[in-house]
């Protein structure tokens, strides 16, 4: 099975949407400043500044995914614990925001998040967590003979 590529292929594409949102909440956050805009009475300079941090969080956030499946790439291992709870979390995320974006943006924006979202769920498919040693067959424990 061809694992390493494809959760190289994914930590490139996280680390690209990574930038792409960050740069697409910078650049909505400069438009409601310099509009003026203003939803609910909320004050503009928040609003911009909400925007900037969200996005900057958000791209974090797959930033650190992207880096997780580089690392499972290049190691060709699978990652702990909280690198899996992570791994979910961003497939989860992709699942909503790609269900959300059909009406909000269109179709090929749905297609490219669902595709995003294989990747992922491949990749964490592909690479089975390592044995814990807490017993059973796989931590080398014989079950108890009847006596």
């Amino acid at each position: 099975m061809a694992r390493r590529p494809v959760a190289a292929v994914a930590a490139v594409t996280l680390m690209l949407e990574a930038v792409g949102i960050a740069l697409l909440n910078w650049i909505l956050g400069l438009v409601v400043d310099r509009q003026q805009m203003s939803l609910g009475g909320l004050d503009t300079d928040a609003m911009s500044v909400g925007t900037w941090v969200g996005g900057g969080v958000f791209g974090v956030y797959l930033l650190l995914c992207g880096v997780v499946l580089l690392r499972m790439a290049l190691r060709d291992r699978a990652p702990g614990r909280l690198g899996r709870i992570l791994l979910l979390t961003c497939a989860v995320t992709h699942g909503v925001v790609g269900a959300f974006s059909v009406g909000l943006v269109g179709w090929p924006a749905f297609a490219f998040l669902m595709v995003v979202l294989g990747l992922v769920v491949l990749s964490l498919l592909a690479y089975e967590p390592e044995a814990t040693g807490r017993g059973g067959a796989e931590g080398g424990q014989d079950a108890p003979s009847p006596a």
